[in-house]
C-alpha cells in the first residue's frame, strides 16, 4: 500500500516541490516587479534623471542575467536548496543597503545585489527543480504552473509596493520587502526534488553538454529569441507605469476604473502590472499546457507575432485609460508564455541534468534585452522627454524573435547525433 500511495505521489502534478517553488518565485517576482514604481520617487527626491535609476534597474536586470547560470552551476553543484537560500540572503541583503543609498552610483552598485538575488530565486534554478520533480507527462504544466506564480507575484507586487509607498518612505518599502524575501526562504523545507539522473546524458561532464550547446545552431536561435522577450517584459515594467502617468489621458468619474477606486494615471500605472500579471497566469498555463501538445518552436513564434502586433497597435492609437487596459489584457496574455515553452524546449532537447545551467546561459540573453531596454527606455526619455522610439525598437525585436524560431529543430540532440551519420 506505501510504495502505490508513494507511486501515485510520484505521479502527481502537484508535488511539494512545486508548491514551495511557486512561493518563492511569487515573492521574488512580486518584489522585482515592484521597482518601476520607485522611479518617479527616488527620481523626485533627489532631482536625478530619468535615466539614473533606469540604469540601476537595467543594471539589476544584467546581473539577474549574469547570476542565472551561476546559480544554476552553484545548484548543480551544492544542491539546489542551498544555491537558492543563498540567492535569497543576497536579495534580501540588497534591498536593505538599497534603502540607504543617496547616490545613483550606490543604487547602481546595489542593484548587482539585487539581481544576482533574483537570479537565485528565480526561473533558472526553480525550473530546473520543477521540471525534475515532475513526471514528464506533466512537465510542461508543471513549468507553467511554476512561471504562473511569477504572474501572481506580479499581480501582488505594484499594488502593495504603491500602498506601502502611500503610507512610509520608499525606504522603509525596501526593508519590508527584504523580510518578505527571507520569509518566504522557509518554503524551502519543502523542495526535495528527486537526484539529477533522469536524462540520457547523466554520465557526461557538464563542460561537454555545454560545449555541444554552443556548438549547436538551434541553441543560438534559442538564445537570440529571447533577448526581445527580455527587451519588451523588462521595458515595460520598469517604465510603464511612468509612461502612463505621464501619457494616459484622464480617467473619467464615469467610467469603471473610477468606480473601482483607480482615480489617477499613476494609480492605473499600478493596475496595469497588476492587470498583466492576472492575464499572464491563464496565458502561462495556457503556453504550459499546449507546449505538451504541439511544437513549442511555433508556439513560441506565434507569441512573439502576436506581442509584435499588439506592441504596434497600441503606440499609434491614442493612450487612453480603455487602450491601456486593452493592452495590459492583451499583453498579460502573452507575457510569460515564453518561459515555460523555452525552458522545456531546452530540457526537450539537451536533457535535463543541466538543465539549470543551459537555460541560465539562454535566460542571460532574456537579461541583456532587459537591461538595453529599461537604459535606453531612460536614456531616450531625457533626451527625447518621450519613448517612442524605444518602443518601436521593441516592436522590431518582436518581429525578429518571431522569425528566427522557424529553423529551430525540436528533437532531442541524442536523436540528431543518431540520424547525423545517416545524413
Amino acid at each position: 500500500m506505501q510504495t502505490a500511495t508513494t507511486s501515485k505521489a510520484q505521479d502527481s502534478l502537484i508535488s511539494p516541490v512545486l508548491i514551495a517553488g511557486c512561493i518563492i518565485i511569487l515573492v521574488s517576482f512580486a518584489v522585482r516587479a515592484s521597482f518601476g514604481l520607485f522611479q518617479l520617487p527616488i527620481a523626485l527626491e533627489f532631482a536625478w534623471p530619468r535615466e539614473s535609476f533606469s540604469l540601476a534597474i537595467a543594471i539589476q536586470n544584467l546581473f539577474w542575467g549574469i547570476g542565472q547560470p551561476i546559480f544554476g552551476a552553484l545548484a548543480e553543484r551544492f544542491g539546489d536548496r542551498k544555491a537558492i537560500f543563498a540567492g535569497g540572503m543576497v536579495y534580501a541583503l540588497g534591498l536593505v543597503l538599497s534603502a540607504f543609498a543617496i547616490t545613483p552610483g550606490q543604487h547602481q552598485l546595489l542593484e548587482v545585489l539585487v539581481g544576482f538575488g533574483i537570479a537565485g530565486t528565480g526561473f533558472g534554478v526553480i525550473l530546473a527543480v520543477v521540471g525534475r520533480a515532475a513526471p514528464e507527462k506533466h512537465r510542461s504544466m508543471a513549468l507553467g504552473i511554476a512561471t504562473a506564480a511569477g504572474s501572481a507575484g506580479q499581480i501582488v507586487g505594484p499594488p502593495v509596493a504603491q500602498m506601502l509607498l502611500s503610507q512610509m518612505p520608499w525606504q522603509s518599502v525596501f526593508m519590508v520587502f527584504a523580510g518578505i524575501i527571507l520569509v518566504s526562504m522557509f518554503a524551502l523545507q519543502m523542495m526535495r526534488a528527486p537526484e539529477r539522473i533522469q536524462t540520457t546524458a547523466s554520465d557526461e561532464p557538464m563542460g561537454l553538454v555545454l560545449k555541444r550547446a554552443l556548438n549547436d545552431p538551434t541553441f543560438w536561435f534559442i538564445f537570440i529569441g529571447f533577448f526581445s522577450c527580455g527587451y519588451q517584459l523588462a521595458f515595460i515594467t520598469a517604465h510603464f507605469p511612468a509612461f502612463i502617468t505621464e501619457m494616459c489621458g484622464p480617467i473619467s468619474p464615469d467610467s469603471l476604473l473610477y468606480v473601482l477606486g483607480v482615480t489617477s494615471a499613476s494609480g492605473l500605472g499600478a493596475i496595469s502590472i497588476a492587470i498583466i500579471g492576472f492575464f499572464n497566469i491563464g496565458g502561462t498555463l495556457l503556453a504550459g499546457w499546449l507546449g505538451h501538445r504541439f511544437s513549442r518552436k511555433y508556439l513560441l513564434a506565434l507569441i512573439y507575432l502576436l506581442r509584435t502586433l499588439v506592441s504596434a497597435a497600441f503606440i499609434i492609437t491614442p493612450i487612453t485609460p480603455e487602450t491601456v487596459v486593452l493592452f495590459s489584457v492583451a499583453m498579460g496574455s502573452l507575457w510569460l508564455a515564453t518561459v515555460p515553452l523555452t525552458s522545456g524546449l531546452v530540457a526537450h532537447i539537451y536533457g535535463l541534468k543541466y538543465m539549470g545551467t543551459l537555460y541560465g546561459l539562454v535566460f542571460f540573453s532574456h537579461q541583456l534585452g532587459g537591461f538595453l531596454g529599461v537604459w535606453l527606455g531612460g536614456a531616450m526619455y531625457d533626451m527625447y522627454n518621450d519613448y517612442t522610439i524605444v518602443w518601436w525598437v521593441g516592436v522590431g525585436v518582436g518581429a525578429i524573435s518571431a522569425l528566427i524560431h522557424l529553423p529551430v529543430k525540436e528533437f532531442p540532440w541524442a536523436q540528431r547525433a543518431q540520424m547525423a551519420p545517416a545524413a
